[in-house]
């Protein structure tokens, strides 16, 4: 049997329209941004957020007075939550090892870890304030050891966000300003008079956010490209129609462009999850979102065998991949393309979103066929060194670099190599000329 749509969402030419719009607009706000600089913010915090404070950053009273509103249960929920984030976080570091190596009698090679120096760390809260994310960034960056972490949200309702404010506190920024969409992501990244430019952007976003960060990359490095929530379910009749539907319409409620697709072997559990997402989306009170974002965006797919699944998944390199299967373990261990697996129906993206600990900045638009999502590792660079340390090393190596820096016609490269052959070797290598074997 082929692979059969039941629901199949806007076509490949539509999403392609829609993305060349939102392209244009990033790139003139942008460059606007970069010749404006605080003027142009201002004005774009007043146009969509209704926003223009005397100062877009948060001073240590204000950040004070907006921890002291948190309930103490919210608090501790925060503090949990940040607590698996940061363990997790430090397990990961313990995996990244400096390296020290002879290769050579007399010639060491290495690398070691450095941290970004400065980071922006991008928190939604237009919609919904997501405290979530800045658990994932800002405690992520701490745990990696950068030097300046950047924290920047948009005010939700016509000001700051307690909730948010306070877990970017407790994770750890050091400046934390209030600015929503391209112009807080730009502000970061470009710089104004008020804002010193980072080296990083990381955090996920609306589509402008993460267009913005596209154009952005090389002015400044990225995490990944994370836009808009997708997920996948990848069932067979092991669960029913309810938990399907629940699962994806939890993530549809993110934006009106979030896809949620749904692969599966059975037309029964197919349908009954059809049913049962209309039955929900007459409930749900985040319908007028997720009821959209399904009919445009929303997917189902029958396949005949797991294998069919399996390929159609990779295909899709889905942000979210849930599976709930009687072989859970055989997908983990021949899925290569997707963003995070939450494996076993008692596993759900909520979690992984919100508090068990895994990150949730996750790569999206297919971006997970090569690389994964934000995690310790993505702060730190790891650089190379090399030393010499013997004079007989220094001949060894300088005579094989001389010959084939001369293979590709570099003369001053094979320079660099003779006049340590001469120095240190103590061999009359002619200037301009490959040295002759010698007898090592």
């Amino acid at each position: 049997m082929a692979i059969e749509y039941l629901k199949k969402g806007i076509d490949e030419k539509q999403r392609t329209e829609n993305n060349e719009k939102v392209k244009k607009v990033v790139e003139e706000t942008l460059h606007k941004i970069e010749i404006e600089g605080d003027k142009y913010i201002r004005n774009l915090s007043k146009k969509f957020d209704n926003y223009s404070p005397p100062n877009f950053k948060l001073s240590e009273d204000e950040i004070t007075q907006l921890m002291s509103e948190i309930s103490d249960e919210d608090m501790d929920d925060i503090k949990f939550a940040q607590k698996q984030v940061r363990s997790f976080a430090e397990a990961q570091l313990k995996t990244i090892n400096e390296l020290e190596v002879e290769i050579q009698p007399g010639v060491i090679l290495g690398h070691k870890n450095i941290p970004v120096q400065a980071v922006g760390c991008y928190v939604p809260a237009g919609k919904f304030p997501m405290v979530a994310s800045a658990h994932m960034s800002v405690v992520t960056a701490s745990v990696a050891g950068v030097p300046r972490i950047v924290a920047t949200t948009p005010p939700f309702q016509g000001k700051p966000n307690p909730a948010v404010v306070t877990a970017m506190k407790l994770g750890g920024a050091h400046e934390i300003y209030v600015l929503g969409g391209m112009q807080g992501v730009g502000a970061m990244a470009i710089g104004t008079e008020t804002i010193k430019p980072v080296d990083m952007l990381v955090g996920p976003g609306n589509a402008f956010v993460a267009e913005a960060k596209r154009q952005l990359f090389g002015k400044v490095g990225i995490d990944l490209f994370a836009g808009p929530t997708e997920t996948m379910i990848i069932a067979d009749d092991s669960v029913d129609g309810e938990i399907c539907a629940t699962d994806l319409l939890g993530q549809a409620e993110h934006g009106y462009n979030s896809p949620a697709v749904m692969i599966t072997n059975s037309r029964k559990l197919a349908e009954e999850t059809k049913n049962e997402i209309k039955r929900i989306l007459e409930i749900l009170p985040t319908k007028d979102t997720a009821g959209v974002s399904w009919r445009d965006y929303g997917e189902i797919i029958l396949c005949d065998t797991y294998k069919e699944m399996l390929d159609k998944a990779n295909e899709t390199a889905s942000e979210h991949v849930q599976v709930m299967t009687d072989r859970d373990d055989w997908f983990l261990n021949n899925m290569t393309a997707y963003g995070a697996l939450f494996l076993g129906a008692r596993t759900n993206v909520a979690n992984g979103d919100k508090v068990i600990g895994t990150n949730h900045t996750l790569p999206t638009k297919k971006a997970g066929r090569y690389t994964g999502g934000l995690w310790v590792g993505k702060f730190i660079k790891t650089h190379t060194y090399q030393k010499i340390m013997t004079d007989e090393a220094a001949t060894k190596i300088g005579e094989y670099g001389s010959r084939l820096s001369y293979l590709e016609g570099f003369i001053g490269h094979a320079e660099q190599c003779n006049v340590r052959v001469r120095r240190f070797g103590g061999v009359n290598v002619e200037y301009g000329k490959p040295v002759a074997k010698l007898k090592n």
